[in-house]
């Protein structure tokens, strides 16, 4: 049985999942792959860097994949959005800031408006100015986020946003997942942690093996990271990532680390250029438990896919009788 939601039809999707435009992870074989398997596939713009989005984007070559912005960091350079929108992309994703001054000309430009959100009250704001679909993220998500469970959110921003599709995000990494998303009154989900540690995922070799190896009861949420890496996220948006030496260290401490933070910093990127995750973050959530292997995205896409059919299609078997 073939999934079929106003997500698939709205974008041609043979599964109905999205990956996450997770900032330089995401990139143009990355989101290719995503596509070119049956989902929708986003770059992550993330902290619009000109020269890495332009090189992520001739990546995917011609194979139709979304764009995903920090909203607030383009925010400081919003003529990078006319950039992009000149490539005709089918999507753009807009995540944490207002979407108020970018939506008209996304929406304009004929090109599908994704606005991530963490709370009922946000939803409500993006189907005001426009959005096509919205992404429900939980706080199970990794990298930045908010502080609602992906399991009352979602069915709560379905209630509230009428006839647009939405999407949930956190903690979903297979088909179970999905399945239940759509249960939930989605119309797909988002995935980022399950496909951190794909083949064609940006992230250093080390951490997609401390993916691999790590456990979603290994993760914390904070600004720790932030402050290492001297990112001024606004509030109130905190990120999830693997607990590791680093963050032993200075989690209870963040004003020591504030004040040792040139040479912190300094340490801190030395170990990411490196691939030192005990220092580096892993940027992943609680999903993290359902990645086992490096593999294709192809693969990551299938399955999913292929479990959350048949999962549905025998869903009254798992009922007694």
């Amino acid at each position: 049985m073939a999934i079929v939601t106003p997500l698939t039809e709205k974008f041609g999707l043979a599964v109905p999942l999205l990956l996450a435009p997770m900032a330089g992870v995401s990139g143009g074989a990355l989101a290719a792959a995503v596509t070119n398997a049956g989902g929708l596939g986003f770059i992550g713009g993330g902290y619009c860097d000109r020269d890495w989005l332009k090189r992520e984007m001739e990546a995917a070559g011609n194979t139709p994949v979304g764009i995903g912005f920090i909203t607030w960091a383009l925010e400081k350079d919003p003529t990078l959005l006319a950039a992009v929108l000149t490539r005709r992309p089918p999507a753009i994703f807009l995540s944490f800031g207002s979407i108020g001054g970018f939506a008209g000309r996304i929406k304009a430009a004929g090109i599908a408006l994704v606005v991530q959100i963490q709370s009922v009250a946000e939803a409500r704001l993006a189907a005001a100015e426009g959005a096509d679909v919205i992404v429900a993220q939980g706080t199970e998500a990794g990298g930045h986020g908010g502080s609602r469970a992906t399991l009352p959110l979602v069915p709560a921003v379905v209630d509230a946003v009428g006839a647009i599709p939405v999407v949930a995000a956190g903690g979903i990494g297979d088909g179970r997942g999905l399945a239940a998303a759509l249960m939930l009154g989605a119309s797909g989900a988002l995935c980022g942690t399950a496909f951190f540690a794909s083949r064609e995922s940006l992230a250093h070799a080390n951490a997609k093996q401390a993916a691999v190896a790590g456990s979603g009861d290994e993760t914390i949420r904070g600004s720790l990271f932030d402050l290492a890496r001297g990112i001024d996220w606004p509030e109130p948006w905190t990120m999830r990532t693997l607990a590791n030496g680093f963050s032993r260290q200075w989690q209870a401490d963040l004003a020591g680390l504030r004040t040792n933070l040139g040479p912190e910093q300094a340490r801190y990127g030395q170990a990411r250029d490196q691939g030192n995750v005990d220092v580096a973050a892993v940027i992943v959530g609680e999903g993290v438990d359902m990645v086992r292997a490096v593999e294709p995205a192809e693969a990551i896409v299938r399955r999913i896919g292929a479990d959350a059919e048949r999962l549905l299609d025998r869903a009254a078997s798992h009922l007694s009788r």
